[in-house]
């Protein structure tokens, strides 16, 4: 692979499709398995978004994050996803671990968002506004 150590990959089912060269049918049909073999195949940490979020490090370890929310199914709730995992690396936590306790901050943060209004109505920003009681919850 000509990717760095420790990369991290951040693709919703649509850009998994590109990146594969499959239809994002075939993604959702498959997500842990193709997940799985692109972590390998890549030697990358591959975070598939979407409900249930899945993480997936290339020796074979994959990680399914318990949540599904409209909440997080908005414009720039996947930046948001990016920046709880750096924030995660840059306090000098590895990757995988990073990319897990991300996901699930983000999935929390979502949920925790989408119960204080509708999570139809949840933004990104409302997103951001969540993650510190997120990171409370669970002791980070």
């Amino acid at each position: 692979s000509t990717l760095p150590p420790g990369t991290i990959l951040t693709p919703h089912p649509g850009e998994m499709a590109r990146l594969v060269g499959v239809s994002p049918a075939d993604i959702q049909a498959n997500r842990l398995g193709i997940a799985q073999s692109k972590a390998a195949e890549w030697d990358a940490i591959v975070v598939l978004k979407g409900a249930h979020t899945i993480v997936a490090s290339p020796d074979h370890i994959a990680v399914i994050i318990p949540f599904a929310t409209d909440a997080l199914a908005k414009a720039g709730t996947g930046d948001v996803l990016a920046g709880c995992i750096v924030g995660l690396l840059a306090q000098g936590m590895d990757p995988f671990d990073a990319a897990v306790a991300g996901a699930y901050v983000h999935g929390l943060s979502g949920q925790l968002a989408g119960q204080e209004m509708s999570a139809r109505s949840a933004v990104a920003s409302d997103i951001v506004r969540a993650i510190p009681l997120a990171l409370t919850a669970v002791g980070l």
